[in-house]
């Protein structure tokens, strides 16, 4: 025992030192790590090994700055030249936005789906290119423009052209001959629209034009086609990331056709010059809101106007693109095989900048060569708005018109805006113009304007189809559904996707329809 506690009394200043002496080895540790850590950072940073993160994002030649600091190099204080229809698309001296910077915009990506957008336009680059650049963003892939008037001069197309994943269709003799052996001649969904003037020749027109793109964009791998108009935004509200890529990944692979109601521009200036970047009020679709809502707040929505929407209410619509594919007017697309099986969206819609300019009045006006009367307006206009607007257009001052486009377009009563606005009818809705305005900033537009080549490959488009699907769209230069298919017969050749010899009966053309009036009430109150 005298041995034992000896023993405990010569070991416990040996335990005692060995802690001390680990405590302190452990200190020396952590106070060399970190100063061995920050002396690695420092040398690879040096070396180039690291990148500083406020400059990732940063345009070169100004590495050191934070994002925005400095003017991007594609700002239009790099370029002095562009079209006069496009001085304001890159505009101002204001911070770049440099997350643009080098983007490709997705084109030529493998990823799934690919979307492809066709329009019939005779628009300028000043609409254009916000339009095309902000579908860009939100995933769309291709574009296919049937191009006439402003959108077909040499100063325009040559842009369009030089821009990737855009294919340009001019409106020439050779497509007229193209387009007029499509079968659509010799059926009947779409025959009660031909041979009539304006509004039914563009109908036509862009029926036949989408026709085409199908083939097209079949050819170039799409997955989904959407015909849309320049006036026109998808709004991809309810998708992750305000993604229209993620919005139709998400449909159930057996829906062929996806419905986007529209929201329709509500004014509230009359001197409006870029609806894109100035507009940012709507008037929600019908099939958004609560019906009792809709009908009883009817009065104070239609603004004194013939309908609760200035013109169309029934959307736009996304095909699938499959076998038998066909559209069915400028609104929805059909199968010549089966009935397509479609979904409406909840959240997404179209965002329609109809009469968004004063100017519009008169561009349309100057579009139709009808008389400005009650009876023949019919003839010409499928809307009672159009109908009105034409008339006021034709036969107003110039001074009436302002008034007539304040009375009945312009909302300019505050109390009647909140109580919409508060009843949902209304909407604010920023995001295409937030997208808009970073493109402009960030100097894209004037960078693809002065970058077009001077040559333009008008004539290659052609030979690229000539020996592909003859069943295209069709109509003629300037009064294409009054004059084509008179005076000789056209032999449609049937797809050779179908390998049918007789037609079924298929379902007619949908028009642009107006949203449910007061005298729909009883009807669907009983559904």
């Amino acid at each position: 025992m005298p041995n034992y506690q000896h023993l405990q009394v010569v070991l416990r200043p040996n335990q005692s030192s060995l802690s001390s002496s680990f405590n302190s080895k452990v200190l020396l540790l952590l106070t060399l790590l970190p100063l061995t850590l920050a002396t690695l950072a420092f040398v690879l940073q040096w070396r180039g090994g690291i990148t500083d993160p406020t400059t990732r994002w940063a345009p070169p030649g100004s590495q050191h700055l934070f994002p925005g600091m400095d003017p991007s190099p594609l700002s239009p204080t790099a370029h002095h030249s562009s079209p006069s229809d496009c001085v304001s698309l890159g505009r101002g001296a204001s911070p770049s936005f440099p997350y643009y910077h080098g983007w490709k915009f997705d084109y030529g990506s493998n990823l799934r789906p690919k979307i492809c957008i066709t329009t019939s336009t005779s628009a300028g680059l000043e609409q254009i290119l916000p339009w095309m650049f902000y579908h860009k963003v939100i995933g769309v892939s291709a574009f296919l423009l049937f191009v006439e008037g402003k959108a077909a001069s040499p100063d325009v197309s040559k842009v369009l052209e030089s821009i990737p994943g855009v294919k340009v269709i001019y409106r020439t003799k050779e497509l007229e001959e193209q387009q007029a052996k499509s079968r659509i001649w010799n059926e009947t969904w779409l025959s009660s629209f031909f041979y009539k003037p304006c509004n039914y020749e563009l109908f036509v027109k862009q029926s036949l034009n989408m026709e085409m793109a199908i083939v097209m964009a079949r050819d170039a791998g799409m997955d989904w086609i959407i015909h849309l108009d320049t006036d026109e935004l998808l709004h991809p509200a309810g998708a992750r990331e305000y993604s229209l890529k993620q919005l139709l990944l998400d449909v159930p692979g057996n829906v062929d056709m996806v419905i986007f109601p529209n929201y329709e521009s509500s004014v509230e200036r009359e001197d409006i010059k870029e609806p894109f970047t100035e507009v940012s009020m709507f008037k929600r679709n019908y099939d958004h809101l609560p019906k009792d809502t809709y009908f009883g707040m009817y009065k104070e929505s239609t603004h004194g106007n013939p309908n609760y929407f200035l013109t169309y209410g029934n959307g736009k619509s996304a095909a699938r693109i499959q076998d038998h594919l066909r559209p069915n007017g400028a609104h929805r697309w059909h199968n010549y095989m089966k009935s397509p099986k479609e979904i409406k969206l909840e959240e997404a819609a179209v965002l329609h900048y109809t009469y968004a300019k004063f100017s519009d009045l008169t561009s349309r006006r100057d579009r139709c060569g009808c008389k400005p009367t009650k009876e023949d307006v019919k003839r010409c206009f499928m809307l009672e708005f159009d109908r009105s607007a034409f008339i006021i257009a034709s036969t107003a001052t110039e001074a009436e018109m302002l008034n007539w486009y304040r009375e009945h377009i312009v909302w300019g009563d505050k109390d009647i805006k909140m109580k919409l606005l508060k009843k949902g009818i209304l909407t604010r809705i920023y995001a295409p113009m937030a997208i808009i305005q970073g493109l402009r900033e960030s100097g894209i537009f004037s960078s693809i304007i002065a970058s077009a080549p001077t040559n333009r490959s008008k004539g290659k488009f052609f030979s690229s189809i000539g020996s592909r699907n003859s069943s295209r769209a069709a109509a003629s230069e300037s009064l294409p559904s009054r004059r084509i298919g008179r005076g000789r017969e056209y032999q449609a050749t049937v797809r050779k996707v179908l390998n049918i010899e007789s037609a079924a009966c298929y379902e007619a053309a949908v028009p642009p329809l107006s949203p449910p009036g007061m005298d729909d009430v009883p009807l669907i109150t009983e559904v």
